[in-house]
């Protein structure tokens, strides 16, 4: 999954930053409203977290934009005003979701599952097809009983084809949503992944589940 942050203090986006790519999350920040509104424009993201102060521009004006815009994806916005009339009007701005700060990090990773299930039609942090299953709470990924061990990157692949299974997925669709802002499209990368995780939840079993659409790139199925 892909995630833009949008906050302003250095301290506060490294920490979340790098909390946020340990459990596999490819992550963007901006440090301004501009930059934010820019990246949001231009990159497919799955879910926008929002300081409320930012120098530029109240995060609640930049929320407006944002949906103004089209951004229909979740926005969780952070702030440190705790006061109901702030709540509220961080809500009625267009956040789906509010969180103050200090937070513990447990619950800000809760809300963005919260929020990324609210996306699915069904309310699970278990994905299955057919005996491969994916658990999004302890990353854990099993093939008929068999717990299969990945990379952080691994992880994010596999989740990404869990979540659309049955369709066919480009290199570049894959990029988009694994990895960030610095990718270089023009490597070889994105296949060599494939590849391991082939080799990690196909190898062995009788029924091969990833499979290469030639030309196109692939696709997770029965």
């Amino acid at each position: 999954m892909r995630i833009l942050l949008i906050e302003d203090e250095e301290r506060i986006a490294n920490f979340i930053e790098r909390g946020l790519e340990e459990q596999s999350y490819a992550v963007d920040v901006a440090c301004d409203g501009k930059t934010g509104l820019y990246f949001a424009e231009i990159n497919p993201y799955d879910i926008i977290i929002l300081d409320l102060g930012l120098p530029d521009q109240d995060g609640r004006a930049l929320c407006k934009e944002l949906r103004a815009h089209g951004v229909t994806i979740p926005i969780l916005m952070l702030t440190a005003r705790s006061s109901i009339h702030d709540r509220v009007s961080g809500l009625d701005s267009g956040a789906d979701d509010y969180l103050t700060k200090p937070f513990a990090f447990e619950e800000l990773l809760a809300r963005i599952r919260s929020l990324l299930r609210r996306q699915r039609t069904e309310l699970t942090t278990i994905l299955k097809l057919a005996d491969l299953e994916l658990d999004q709470v302890t990353h854990k990924v099993k093939r008929a009983g068999k717990e299969i061990f990945l990379t952080g990157k691994e992880y994010s692949v596999l989740e990404y084809f869990m979540t659309h299974a049955g369709q066919v997925i480009t290199r570049t669709m894959i990029s988009e949503h694994v990895w960030n802002e610095d990718f270089d499209c023009f490597t070889n990368v994105i296949d060599v992944y494939v590849n391991y995780l082939r080799n990690k939840i196909d190898k062995g079993f009788d029924k091969q589940l990833l499979h290469t659409v030639r030309g196109v790139g692939y696709i997770l199925k029965e």
